[in-house]
């Protein structure tokens, strides 16, 4: 099994990340897909950004829950990473799926809901909704560090795939894989280490794979996928260990 390189949040370790421009040279690089994460504005838009606050990754500061898309349209998203990507700017979700379309994307999509933190009322009905009336070509996968979004979002579309995330314990991610609720796990990679003569027989995806030591282990393993904030450098070492194999 070819072991898929899944791009998280966009190449990261490259660009400023979950921007457009992260996310075109992660498809550039060759990934199998993109992992990034949704929230939701203070008038109701899902808006593309790790954190709950706009602070580390733009020239703003506050909660994107407090906020307007047109108030984080109006951030710049860039110039904290390099002073070539000034005036990139937040997307929102939407703008984020026209640009994979655009790209002839057909690999996985990893749409991570931050509601671990922040529980957003409706998001998981506002995202199911979205998919819903705009099909897209890729592999739709969800994922979240809060079961009930993942529970709520099966009951919404139940065919979609779904995934647990979890940095050092499984407790919950078992719990929902019991109950048919997830086909796999996306832990810490050094969950994944620490158990490796007891990996159990289910999809693994781990994050963040950056080093080439955790890539080949990855590789070596064959494991489902890896999520790595360098792309490029995760696909010339794919390249030299699995040349030849088929998905």
């Amino acid at each position: 099994m070819l072991t898929k390189i899944i791009a998280h949040r966009g190449s990261k370790g490259t660009h400023p990340e979950n921007t457009i421009l992260a996310f075109e040279a992660a498809l550039a690089a060759g990934a199998d897909g993109i992992e990034t994460d949704v929230h939701l504005s203070k008038d109701g838009h899902l808006i593309i950004m790790h954190d709950e606050t706009v602070d580390r990754t733009t020239d703003g500061t506050g909660n994107i829950q407090d906020l307007t898309l047109a108030e984080i349209k109006a951030l710049d998203a860039g110039s904290w990473f390099a002073p070539r990507f000034v005036g990139a700017r937040v997307p929102t979700l939407d703008e984020v799926v026209q640009c994979l379309i655009t790209h002839h994307f057909t690999g996985i999509f990893n749409l991570e809901l931050k509601t671990n933190r922040i529980h957003y009322p409706g998001i998981e009905a506002q995202v199911a909704t979205y998919f819903k009336q705009h099909p897209v070509p890729f592999q739709l996968v969800y994922s979240s560090f809060y079961g009930r979004s993942l529970e709520r979002l099966y009951r919404l579309q139940p065919d979609a795939e779904f995934d647990s995330l979890f940095s050092l314990k499984a407790q919950d991610a078992r719990r929902l894989l019991a109950r048919h609720v997830i086909l796999g796990y996306h832990p810490d990679m050094r969950w994944v280490r620490w158990h490796w003569l007891f990996l159990p027989k289910v999809q693994l995806r781990p994050w963040t794979v950056n080093r080439v030591r955790d890539m080949r282990f990855c590789y070596r393993h064959h494991l489902a996928g890896l999520i790595t904030d360098y792309p490029e450098l995760a696909f010339q070492v794919r390249a030299r260990m699995q040349k030849g194999r088929k998905d």
